[in-house]
C-alpha cells in the first residue's frame, strides 16, 4: 500500500479540528493544540517527502479555518493557532 499525501495528512488535520470543536464548548484545548502540532510535525517531518506534508498540513489548517463561518471564533482561533505553530516548527 503507498501512502499518499491525503492519508498521511487527514488524521492529524482532524485531530486539530476535533480539538478546535472541543474549544467551543469552553474545553481549555491550548496544550493539546500544541502538543498535537509537536507530535504532527515530528511525524511528518521523518518522511521522504516531509515538505510536501507539512505544507498540506499548515494549508489544511488555513483552509479549514477560512471556511468556518465567522460565528465559530474559538474553532477558527484554535485552526489559526495551530498553523502559526506549524509555521514555527517547520524545518527549512
Amino acid at each position: 500500500m503507498r501512502a499518499t499525501v491525503v492519508g498521511l495528512v487527514t488524521p492529524h488535520l482532524l485531530r486539530i479540528v476535533e480539538l478546535a470543536n472541543q474549544a467551543e464548548k469552553a474545553v481549555n484545548v491550548d496544550w493539546h493544540v500544541r502538543d498535537s502540532v509537536a507530535t504532527t510535525m515530528r511525524e511528518l517531518g521523518d518522511q521522504y517527502n516531509a515538505p510536501a506534508l507539512v505544507t498540506a498540513y499548515i494549508d489544511g489548517l488555513e483552509s479549514a479555518a477560512g471556511l468556518a463561518t465567522r460565528n465559530r471564533v474559538a474553532y477558527i482561533g484554535v485552526l489559526q493557532a495551530a498553523a502559526a505553530a506549524a509555521r514555527n516548527l517547520r524545518r527549512d
